[in-house]
């Protein structure tokens, strides 16, 4: 076997391929050979899936300076592990990194050294057992790719709506209960799965970009409701409202007959028709919202000094805006229920599945003027 790779690396270094595959071969070291002399600058691609790598060289990045997608050089379902601080300290020296493939590990810490990749593309991070993402996430300002599959994550990284050119996120079959309003900021955002999760709301903007097409929710059972921005997107949500008991956090909710919709913590209050009057509260926070907005697009130069921080981040990041005039709420919302209707994914429903679309509205007005089909 060691002569078989010897010779597979020699010719890879004479014929300088760009690509070289080194799955299933059992290594247990990095192989050595491949740093040896030269040849192998022209290297962009190297594989090595499915195999007990122990160690890493620190002179990674200066021996293969092109590399730009590394695929599976964490041990694969077996006793071994690399760890992780020394696997992201190798790995955040690779500066042109664009594919990083880190699937079907062990991995239960991925390190702040992860940000130093300026320019990944595509990150996935599926079949592990992460509990959280670093904030350093936030930093990949290339990322268009982020697959966290099957892992125990609870929450998202605040700071993952300054991936700006990211596309994909696939955060299927975690432990998810909420999703931060921040992500609605996303730009690029085109396909949201977050399918098998516990999720009992989505963020009020949440398909008010009209880049996010696709979004997958199927089996959150706790999802009854989705924003009224997701009408006419392609939906997925079989699966989703069975009966069931919200017992780990005490959320807001509004009932329609037998229907109760779950509302994110941040809202304060539900309207009604009868209301004639906002809270004072939420009158100041709009007041403060128009007034920055009219003279500068930016409110990170605002302090906590100057506002409390939970207030201090609803003004940066609104709950939502009302979807019938777009007017930025704060604290209270005005919820309408309306029944399933038709969805480029209706035929997977087969009228079997109790979410409807909610749309959340500014005012009393609003909320008597809006009608799902205008």
């Amino acid at each position: 076997m060691a002569s078989e790779l010897c010779k597979t690396i020699s010719v890879a270094r004479l014929e300088k391929h760009k690509n070289l595959f080194l799955n299933y071969r059992n290594l247990h070291h990095f192989p050595l050979e491949l740093l040896k002399d030269e040849g192998l600058q022209y290297l962009e691609r190297l594989y090595m899936k499915r195999n007990s790598l122990t160690t890493l060289p620190e002179n990674l990045a200066q021996k293969l300076p092109n590399l730009v997608e590394l695929f599976g050089v964490t041990p694969g379902s077996n006793s071994f592990c690399l760890s992780p601080s020394f696997l992201f300290e190798a790995i955040g020296s690779l500066v042109k990194l664009q594919c990083l493939d880190l699937s079907d590990n062990a991995l239960e810490i991925v390190c702040p050294e992860i940000g130093r990749l300026r320019a990944l593309r595509h990150l996935r991070l599926a079949n592990n057992q992460l509990q959280f993402l670093p904030p350093e996430v936030g930093d990949l300002k290339e990322l268009q790719t982020l697959d966290i599959s099957t892992n125990r994550l609870l929450t998202l990284p605040e700071r993952l709506h300054l991936c700006l050119s990211l596309q994909y996120l696939t955060v299927d079959r975690n432990r998810l209960w909420y999703v931060p309003r921040h992500l609605c900021q996303l730009p690029s955002l085109n396909e949201l799965s977050m399918a098998g999760n516990r999720l009992a709301f989505l963020p009020l903007d949440l398909g008010r970009s009209r880049e996010l097409q696709y979004v997958y929710v199927d089996n959150n059972i706790h999802l009854k409701g989705l924003p009224s921005y997701l009408y006419n997107k392609v939906i997925g949500c079989s699966g989703c409202g069975a009966p069931i008991q919200v017992s780990e956090v005490k959320l807001l909710s509004f009932s329609s007959g037998q229907l109760t919709v779950f509302l994110p913590a941040e809202v304060k209050a539900i309207g009604t028709e009868r209301d004639h009057v906002l809270p004072l509260q939420e009158l100041a926070m709009r007041s403060l919202y128009h007034t920055y907005h009219s003279f500068l697009k930016d409110l990170n130069f605002l302090s906590p000094i100057s506002l409390p921080r939970s207030l201090l981040e609803l003004l940066q990041c609104p709950l939502g805006h009302c979807h019938r005039c777009s007017e930025p709420m704060f604290t209270i919302v005005y919820p309408k229920l309306f029944p399933l209707r038709e969805t480029p994914m209706a035929g997977l429903h087969q009228g079997r599945t109790t979410v409807s679309f909610v749309a959340y509205c500014c005012s009393t007005q609003c909320l008597q003027t809006f009608d799902l089909l205008s």
